[in-house]
């Protein structure tokens, strides 16, 4: 792998940090990626799907997730993890990714202070899983023109001042992520900038150290040299050392390290970053200076001469013909000042010279040689998929067969009770819509929530009733009060064969008709009814259709499958509005001899 980071990289941020996510993709849109940065968020805390960003003047949806898994099974191209954990939890934060085997190639941890027993297990499981570990105690890294971890860098502003919008020729590597952003700015100014850097942080065991990175940049054509930024403490450098002898890296190397003020203390001295502390000669600043230069690595003769030395270096390059110069290209303007947006619509958009649904032109899918239905248009709009003939064929069964239940039911009676009161369309219709609820309509959802928690806990049929009557609650979508096993729901029997005829699968269905054959035997009218049969049947659709579970408990717990009796039982109401305004009928008064009177003398107070 020569290149960490391209254009096409995505990262899956850990940590609802909203500055350092904006940060990332004002860099995306200002070197015109073509997508965001950040696929998507982990937020174990946050109860939102999703937050909002900019992305230039627009804004975007960056998706929340509470565990990585479900972020990695959602986003599989995202193979990078930016670990912004704290100290305490960052190590499992990384080894849980880790374990997702295949899928992360690259992990940044950015906490310090993560105990050392743990940061060495760590790395060791990032090394053998094959997965490169940037930290921990880092700002990141970054690849000019393509990918940039969080904060580093700084400000736009500063970004372009120090040439990280565009590829450079110098690949760095540095301990300090401070030092990384005015190296950045040093190599800008006396040679064309960087092509890739990574800052591998402070703490004693980090998980990439300077050889795994250089290795990697010496294979990467973008990079023409290198610069190697080390510090007191430590033996890394030695490895670079012994690459440069061995010919393994052949471009040249610019290094220095820092700390070399340290010989002038008569103890040790422990710098900022816990593995700035010599333990041994070997260790010192001015060791590690001394054997690079001897090995034919450039090294200037202080930090002061360091901008110097790349210069030198940068022009040799030039003139050799191996550096080329640069075209510059063209930068978006981030706004300076951008406004919220107070609504959001994922479903339909009327923007353009054809409202859409779901992407679909209305004109595409409106007339009937379009080939596309009713239910065609619910699988867009509720749930912006475009379904299978079988599935979509389903939803519309649902609707005509909840269309309407004769005029006596508690809706259609108040609809036409509303009509007849001389009140409008849309007036009555509410008025029977108001009326559906747990006693009317509202079974579909409870008998889908309750017979697919017992399915997805593996209940017996028999262990499944005795649940519900310990609960102490009715099995919504099992009874009817005039229909039997020897008087059936012709409803229920069309639904059933459809789905025995065209579902890939119906196991909640078979387990329902398990529940069947044990209330029946009790009474024969405790029946599956046709709420119960759609709401399961529903339930086996989408499961069919590759839902994950807990994406279906999300529509049921939406009210989706109301809403279907919501939908389909409006055209009943309209039609019995329609009825009453059709035959002129008077204002409904209920007849007195229908009413039960027991009215006693008000005691007084």
């Amino acid at each position: 792998m020569s290149a960490l980071f391209t254009q096409e990289t995505q990262a899956i941020f850990w940590n609802l940090n909203t500055s350092a996510i904006q940060r990332m993709l004002d860099y995306d849109y200002s070197v015109n990626r073509m997508k965001p940065s950040v696929a998507a968020i982990v937020a174990p805390t946050s109860n939102n799907k999703f937050e909002k960003f900019f992305y230039g003047a627009d804004e975007i949806m960056v998706p929340i997730f509470r565990n990585t898994i479900d972020a990695a099974n959602a986003y599989p191209q995202a193979d990078i993890l930016l670990n912004f954990a704290s100290f305490r939890t960052a190590y499992d934060v990384t080894m849980e990714a880790i374990g997702i085997r295949g899928h992360f190639r690259m992990i940044m941890v950015t906490a310090e202070g993560i105990p050392e027993r743990l940061a060495r297990k760590m790395n060791q499981a990032g090394r053998d899983a094959g997965v490169v570990i940037i930290g921990p105690a880092t700002v990141g890294g970054i690849a000019p023109g393509a990918f940039k971890i969080a904060n580093i860098g700084g400000t736009i502003e500063n970004i372009i001042a120090s040439k990280l919008h565009r590829g450079g020729s110098c690949g760095l590597v540095t301990r300090s992520g401070g030092l990384f952003n005015e190296l950045g700015n040093i190599i800008a100014m006396h040679a064309d900038g960087i092509a890739e850097g990574i800052a591998i942080g402070g703490d004693r065991f980090v998980g990439s150290v300077f050889i795994d990175n250089l290795l990697r940049m010496e294979d990467n054509p973008n990079v023409k040299y290198l610069v190697l930024l080390g510090e007191v403490g430590g033996l890394e450098e030695y490895k670079v050392i012994e690459a440069v002898k061995s010919g393994r890296i052949k471009k040249p190397v610019i290094a220095w390290c820092i700390g070399t003020i340290a010989k002038y203390f008569s103890s040790g001295v422990q710098f900022g970053h816990a593995g700035a502390s010599a333990n041994a000669d070997a260790e010192t600043a001015g060791a590690k200076n001394k054997a690079m230069a001897e090995a034919g690595l450039h090294v200037p003769a202080s930090f002061n001469d360091l901008p110097h030395t790349i210069a030198k270096v940068y022009t040799m390059l030039c003139e050799q013909g191996v550096i080329e110069k640069i075209i510059e290209p063209e930068l978006r303007i981030i706004p300076k000042i951008r406004r919220g947006k107070e609504f959001i619509c994922t479903i339909s958009d009327d923007r353009g010279d054809e409202a859409t649904y779901a992407g679909y032109p209305i004109s595409s899918l409106a007339t009937p040689e379009t080939g596309f239905g009713i239910g065609d248009v619910i699988a867009l709009l509720w749930f912006k998929k475009r379904y299978p003939k079988w599935a979509t064929d389903y939803i519309e069964t649902v609707l005509k067969t909840v269309a309407d239940h004769g005029p006596a039911v508690s809706g259609a009676h108040n609809a036409k009770v509303t009509a007849r009161a001389g009140k409008d369309m849309v007036s009555s219709l509410v008025s029977g819509l108001l009326t559906i609820g747990p006693r009317f309509g509202g079974a579909i959802d409870d008998a889908a929530r309750y017979f697919k928690y017992a399915n997805d806990n593996t209940m017996s049929a028999s262990e499944f009733l005795d649940y519900m009557k310990k609960e102490g609650k009715t099995i919504s979508g099992i009874g009817h009060r005039v229909k039997s096993v020897r008087n059936p729901d012709l409803r229920v029997s069309g639904l059933k064969k459809y789905a025995k005829a065209h579902f890939p699968q119906t196991s909640l269905l078979e387990f329902a008709l398990e529940v069947e054959a044990i209330t029946t035997s009790k009474k024969d009218n405790l029946i599956l009814n046709v709420d119960g049969t759609i709401g399961v049947l529903m339930v086996d659709m989408w499961r069919s259709l590759g839902y994950a579970e807990h994406e279906i408990d999300n529509f049921i717990e939406a009210g989706t499958l109301n809403a279907l009796f919501v939908l389909g039982r409006s055209i009943g109401f309209i039609g019995h509005i329609l009825d009453e305004k059709r035959l002129g009928m008077p204002m409904y008064r209920h007849p007195t001899d229908d009413i039960l009177y027991n009215v006693a003398l008000a005691d007084e107070i």
